[in-house]
């Protein structure tokens, strides 16, 4: 596989292909339509991505291949600036007004053709409840998305080359004393700033970017970020570091567990357990293996070494128009995989009074194995970097702005 990274809109074609894989499924279920109003679901299909609040807005896939899209009024010049392909729209007035002119109008009228309808299995009731016989619910759309078109493949590259110099930005900015507000703050700018310059029409409401560190003493808790005020780098580690997110549709993910100064004894053998259930990993993952393998190995891998009770978490999930979705190297997820497929390859050891230990690249499966798309150094001796003056962080009184700023506008998920 040779693929370049693209960051422009797909084309009809692109969008015309996605459709037909949709409509390949329905048919081995016998679905007249489908019924699609999760929003990455709604991207996928459409290129439209949006917040979406009360107002519903609900595609409708018929099995001849004719897309609807019912959206607010308040949406079609929004909506047709990003549209691409064939899609029709319909629009109601508002949310709520009289019957003759709502939504709900729309959606019955749209499916009253149709004898068996489809619906994803995360369907708002309310949605679902204005389907006259019981809706097929299932992950078919999910299961489209498994195998990623080359587009896919180029814009994820894309996104993967900007992780990847800013995970090189991040580490090279390490140091005790530097605050996990100040590289967020410094990091997600300079992604942000090259994803912009490379494409000014980048739609904001598809691309959200992180950049973390859990310091020691919180990263055996892998999703701990509530008291970031307070989450500076330390001498010794481990520490590990977070990139990751979607760029205007398409998502990326890359970490590394890091030790600045020294590495502390009692850290030296879950690293390398750590790594050597990351190769294991690589070596597993290629075409014709079975997903639940993947993990099952890591699991007795790290109760061969005495870890068993330090598992917190899958060996990986895929990566597409989220950053975190399926398929899934899990446990209990029986399903092969195939050339095209992409997956996190991030097994981890989480152990209090110590920290957590974890890599994560985004892996892209070839015909004969995988390659890695985010190539950052890995190896315990390049991740003990030197314990250098913090220069890149943030006066207290700039501490207090920024959280002032994420909690007022974003909550504290950063």
């Amino acid at each position: 596989m040779n693929f370049s990274p693209i960051y422009t809109a797909p084309n009809e074609e692109e969008m015309a292909s996605r459709k037909n894989k949709l409509l390949a499924l329905m048919s081995k279920n016998d679905l007249d339509c489908f019924v699609i109003t999760d929003p990455k679901n709604v991207f996928w299909l459409t290129n439209f991505a949006n917040y979406v609040h009360e107002r519903p807005f609900i595609l409708v896939l018929s099995g001849n291949g004719e897309l609807s899209f019912i959206v607010p009024k308040l949406e079609i010049l929004h909506v047709k600036y990003r549209i691409v392909g064939d899609v029709e729209l319909l629009s109601y007035d508002e949310f709520p007004c009289p019957d003759i002119s709502s939504w709900q109008t729309l959606f019955t009228k749209t499916i009253a053709p149709f004898k068996k309808v489809g619906v994803e299995e995360v369907t708002p009731q309310f949605i679902a409840n204005k389907v006259n016989e019981k809706p097929f619910a299932s992950e078919l759309i999910e299961q489209a998305r498994y195998i990623k078109s080359d587009y896919e493949i180029g814009r994820i590259i894309y996104a993967c080359n900007i992780a990847t110099k800013a995970m090189e930005k991040l580490l090279n900015k390490a140091g005790p004393g530097v605050s996990m507000l100040s590289i967020h703050s410094k990091v997600t700018k300079l992604m942000m700033l090259q994803i912009l310059t490379d494409n000014p029409e980048t739609n904001a409401l598809a691309t959200n970017v992180a950049a973390v560190v859990q310091p020691p003493n919180v990263s055996h808790d892998p999703h701990n970020f509530t008291n970031i005020m307070d989450m500076d780098m330390t001498y010794g580690g481990p520490h590990v570091s977070i990139i990751n997110g979607v760029m205007n549709g398409y998502g990326t993910e890359v970490e590394r567990t890091f030790f600045l100064g020294k590495v502390p004894r009692n850290a030296i053998k879950p690293y390398q357990v750590m790594m050597e259930a990351r190769e294991l990993c690589l070596q597993l993952c290629k075409p014709g293996t079975d997903m639940h393998d993947v993990d099952n190995s890591v699991i007795s891998l790290f109760a061969k070494y005495g870890y068993a009770d330090n598992i917190l978490h899958r060996t990986g999930h895929s990566i597409g128009v989220t950053g975190h979705e399926g398929p899934f190297l899990a446990k209990g997820f029986h399903y092969e995989i195939k050339p095209g497929m992409l997956f996190t390859i991030e097994p981890g050891i989480y152990i209090e009074g110590i920290g957590g230990f974890r890599h994560s690249d985004t892996v892209l499966i070839t015909e004969s194995g995988n390659t890695s798309l985010t190539p950052v150094k890995d190896s315990l001796s390049d991740m003990t970097l030197p314990a250098r003056k913090a220069n890149f962080s943030l006066s207290a009184f700039n501490k207090k702005r920024l959280f002032s700023f994420y909690n007022r506008y974003f909550g504290l998920d950063v």
